[in-house]
């Protein structure tokens, strides 16, 4: 098991590195990006009004931040698997869901605001690299099944 670890360190390597940096973005969120929903739902109880918005400073934030997870996952997604058909799907489905998120999340503060915990989701989803939580164990299971 020693061996095929040694064998995996570039893997090993690369992927500890990006969990860093992930962990870096969330640690220094505040001092980053602008986001005064942070703080919203840090401490507001339900029935809060939303904060007054920049939407362009907002906009503008959010997609520079859901912009530097999805490069860090793809290179995590591609270091893990090698495989240019794998990293061109999840880029396909990084630009799809981050338009679909980016969309449902204007609509929520320009239409909903009463509704909070929707937008609370629909920023997490932004925000966080959830999408490869989901994407790596999901690969993994059709990378085995192929060897099949």
């Amino acid at each position: 098991m020693l061996n095929r670890i040694l064998e995996q360190k570039k893997k090993i390597a690369v992927s500890v590195i990006i969990i860093v940096c992930f962990g870096l973005i969330r640690a220094f969120e505040k001092t980053l990006f602008y986001d005064p929903l942070l703080d919203y739902f840090e401490t507001t109880s339900k029935n809060v009004p939303l904060p007054n918005l920049d939407f362009f400073k907002l906009f503008f934030n959010l997609l520079f931040r859901f912009t530097l997870n999805t490069i860090l996952s793809l290179v995590l997604i591609y270091a893990l698997f090698n495989d240019k058909g794998i990293l061109s799907f999840s880029t396909f489905l990084y630009l799809f869901f981050g338009i679909l998120l980016f969309g449902a999340f204007f609509i929520i503060v320009g239409y909903f605001p009463e509704n909070s915990w929707l937008l609370f989701y629909v920023r997490r989803f932004i925000i966080q690299p959830i999408f490869v939580l989901l994407f790596i164990p999901a690969f993994y299971y059709q990378f085995q099944n192929f060897k099949k």
